[in-house]
């Protein structure tokens, strides 16, 4: 490598078919496989490139090309298994220093994957560290896939036309428009790469032992069982079937393409299979083995080999040491899993970190009734991660919600950013193990969260999702989602034949909170007529959300069996959720069910749980959800005097001046960089003025955070603080003031005037943009903040400064983590 190689270029990347490939800078030791890149390209590729035939790169043009400074001169390519597939390129021109002259090429075989697109995030970022400001590219007029690269990249552009060539010239700054366009490639690319593991035509099991009920031979027959659509190929070493199929000595051996494969065979043994498997060309891997990184630094670093591998042979991993995956799709009818009992068809996709608790998950699914469409159990999270699943399940019309149980969150900040889109159409359920101690499982490849967990919780919140505690609480609100609609209020109606559990059902309900409306209790003697004259009242009544039905055996007289015909027909019809406790059964039973097409429950279908508080957590659990569905988006607004450049500047003169930091601000320096934000320090409020604390901090995992609360000893001492991602929606900002238990004390309590929330959601707007502007910003404490009928005063600041490891991460080029 070249002295000052910058590895921090090198990347795993999705394309936009689902693939991936290796981006790295190029090197001098590169000129053999540049090559026979350039060996393999088309004469009119070379042509658009060249703007001249050269069938052949001399001794000179090789050296040329993989002799670069990473400054001057950089090149970056793109390589699949050993061979390079693009390259790109950018000389900094003489006479204008800060812009840059960029080219690509990419083999005719691998046009159109997306790889234009992806290097030229890389380069432009790039360029950006080593000062560089605009591209300049020329174009043939008839170079239209090269062009239309550049014109979509979402940068400021100019074009000229000279001499018979195009001349773009971009703006190497990120703009909205860039930033909206890497998040839609990326989400399409990532969403691909999940439906090509979902949507095998083929699977081997390599490992598919002949030993009753080991690994290999357990997916094995629950591929058969489950009636896979397409062939499935048992490899093992000398066997010539296994379970009756016919089996083959290595994937090598397979006569027909293989798109999916499940690897069972030894730790020590995967890395060998991998290859095999690329030089097979199949796109995913399942590795259910185990002895990777739950084991310790040796298993650790055989993890990050194999993930290496298979991602630079174009394919994604699911695992290691993980159950494996489902699809309930009849179009392809996919067990690859350990499970013996395997769900029915339904709405509702699974993500499960956990191998060895997936089993318990699908059993306790089944025995609910609760229908899946999709199964993923990542193991130790090597790959394919939660994040991949949003994305895919976004655009899966089978998919009505989504349900996570997570052990460790390996990018949080993008968790957050796809929750809160996906959120907006699909719900998400979701358990967080570890709340204790923040912790991450041995082997999963995340970083520990630094944050306490309520304030995972509130930026949970914050996205959307429905945390819940427990994972009997996550399938009672998913069968709630799954098959009845969402309630357009929190008004709910009790209809109950038992006086006991209509109280304990109205209890519930008062304590979370919710609007109960007068209780229906019908007594021991209702019947099917009683019942369905109540539950229609309820359901035509513009008072009432949602319902909720109890019914339990009468003491006195007999059962009438037509009340779950009555619920049920009403319901099938009804625009508001009934949540019931019927008979003491939990899940879907066959007497409150619409029976789809395969007998599994269908839209309409009615929840029953086995108490009256389950259902009514459930049922508040999801309006609180659609509450926040229907609140409005927000905009992060654009201050007209916020000066950025100046701010940027004076962070990195007290850096330069620090010794590249950390460094703790003067006063005077603190207050001279908010001046840059619009926000003054001074000395002042109301006697009667509320002192409130406001905090910016960098967070290793969820980058700038931003925490409110009462600066008082009592708000310290409970911890009593609202937490949001910054830059915060002007929505966002309204309700930090109001989420604080303290909150009456700025809303008027006992009498007193009410702050101007306005002047303080607008400071934790400004305050909040800084420290996203400005990662350099470790820690910025505004205490107190005197808050009062006229206005907010800014009484105290502290300011810790320190160099960012690296970009903010929604502005880096995108990249598999």
């Amino acid at each position: 490598m070249t002295e000052g190689y910058p590895d921090h270029w090198e990347a795993d990347v999705v394309l936009s078919d689902g693939g991936t490939a290796h981006l790295r800078p190029i090197r001098p030791g590169d000129g053999e496989i540049l090559r026979e890149f350039h060996g393999r390209l088309s004469p009119e590729s070379i042509y658009y490139r060249f703007f001249s035939p050269r069938p052949h790169l001399s001794d000179r043009d090789v050296e040329h090309f993989t002799t670069v400074d990473h400054d001057r001169r950089a090149a970056l390519v793109a390589t699949i298994g050993e061979e390079m597939v693009a390259v790109v390129r950018y000389d900094r021109l003489g006479d204008r220093p800060e812009t840059a002259e960029v080219a690509f090429l990419v083999e005719d075989a691998h046009q159109g994957r997306g790889l234009g697109p992806v290097l030229l995030e890389h380069i432009a970022a790039a360029a950006r560290e080593r000062g560089l400001r605009r591209f300049v590219a020329s174009v043939l007029p008839e170079n239209r896939r090269m062009t239309r690269v550049f014109r979509e990249a979402g940068y400021r552009a100019e074009q000229r036309f000279e001499e018979g060539v195009i001349e773009l010239v971009l703006d190497l700054e990120p703009t909205e428009t860039s930033l909206e366009v890497m998040t839609a490639r990326e989400h399409r690319a990532e969403s691909r790469s999940i439906q090509r593991l979902l949507f095998p035509r083929s699977v081997a099991v390599i490992g598919a032992s002949r030993a009753e009920h080991s690994v290999g031979q357990t997916v094995l027959r629950n591929l058969l069982a489950g009636d896979f659509t397409g062939p499935v190929y048992p490899v093992h070493p000398t066997a010539v079937a296994v379970a009756g199929v016919r089996a083959y000595a290595s994937v090598l051996e397979i006569p027909d393409d293989v798109d999916l494969a499940v690897v069972a065979v030894r730790a020590d043994a995967v890395h060998e299979v991998v290859q095999q498997c690329a030089s097979k060309g199949v796109r995913g891997l399942i590795v259910v083995s185990s002895g990777f990184g739950e084991i310790g630094e040796e298993g650790r670093a055989r993890q990050e080999e194999l993930v290496r591998l298979a991602r630079a042979y174009g394919m994604r991993v699911v695992g290691p040491n993980c159950l494996g995956i489902a699809n309930t799709d009849p179009d392809v009818r996919l067990n690859a899993t350990l499970a013996p009992t395997m769900p029915g068809r339904g709405p509702v996709g699974f993500f499960s970190q956990s191998g060895a608790l997936g089993i318990a998950i699908l059993q306790r699914t089944a025995e609910r009734g609760l229908g899946l469409s999709t199964f993923v159990s990542a193991g130790n999270r090597g790959d394919v991660s939660g994040n991949d699943l949003l994305q895919y399940w976004e655009e899966d019309p089978a998919t009505k919600a989504v349900l996570l149980y997570l052990e460790s969150l390996g990018n949080p900040r993008k968790f957050a950013r796809l929750a809160r889109r996906l959120g907006r159409r699909k719900p998400i359920v979701a358990v967080k193990s570890g709340r204790s101690t923040q912790g991450v499982p041995i082997g999963h490849a995340a970083r520990a969260l630094t944050l306490p967990d309520h304030a995972v919780s509130a930026l949970f919140e914050q996205a959307g999702v429905i945390r819940v505690e427990d994972l009997s609480e996550l399938f009672d609100v998913a069968q709630l989602l799954a098959y009845q609609p969402l309630p357009a209020g929190d008004r709910v109606a009790i209809i109950d034949n038992s006086n006991s559990l209509g109280l304990l059902a109205q209890d519930e309900a008062v304590a979370l909170g919710l609007d109960v409306r007068p209780r229906i209790d019908l007594g021991p003697r209702a019947d099917a007529d009683d019942y369905e004259a109540a539950l229609a009242a309820a359901l035509d009544d513009d008072g009432v959300d949602a319902v909720v039905a109890l019914f339990t055996p009468p003491t006195i007289g007999g059962f009438d069996v037509r009340v779950p015909e009555k619920i049920l027909r009403l319901a099938a019809e009804a625009r508001k959720p009934i949540a019931a406790t019927y008979l003491g059964t939990e899940g879907m039973p066959a007497d409150l069910r619409v029976a789809g097409p395969d007998g599994m429950a269908a839209e309409g279908s009615v929840p029953s749980y086995p108490s009256p508080e389950d259902a009514v957590r459930a049922m508040a659990y999801v309006i609180r959800y659609a509450q926040w569905r229907k609140r409005p988006a927000g905009t992060t607004p654009n201050f007209d005097d916020v000066d950025r450049h100046r701010a940027r500047g004076l962070v990195a003169d007290w850096l330069d001046a620090g010794g590249g930091g950390p460094v703790e601000a003067t006063p005077k320096q603190a207050a001279e960089l908010l001046s840059c934000y619009g926000i003054e320090v001074a000395d002042g409020g109301d006697a009667h003025a509320v002192p409130t604390r406001i905090v910016i901090r960098e967070d290793p995992s969820f980058g700038a955070l931003v925490s409110f609360g009462i600066a008082d000893e009592t708000a310290a001492l409970l911890d009593d603080r609202a937490h949001r991602l910054s830059p915060l929606a002007d929505v966002d900002a309204a309700e930090m003031v109001r989420a604080i238990r303290t909150a009456p004390l700025l809303l008027g309590h006992r009498g007193a005037e009410p702050v101007n929330l306005r002047a303080l959601e607008d400071l934790l707007l400004r305050a909040s943009r800084l420290g996203y502007d400005l990662p350099e910003v470790a820690r910025l404490e505004l205490d107190p903040v005197m808050a009062d009928a006229t206005g907010v005063t800014v009484r105290e600041v502290t300011l810790t400064l320190d160099r960012p490891l690296g970009p903010r991460p929604e502005l880096q080029p995108r990249r598999l983590t």
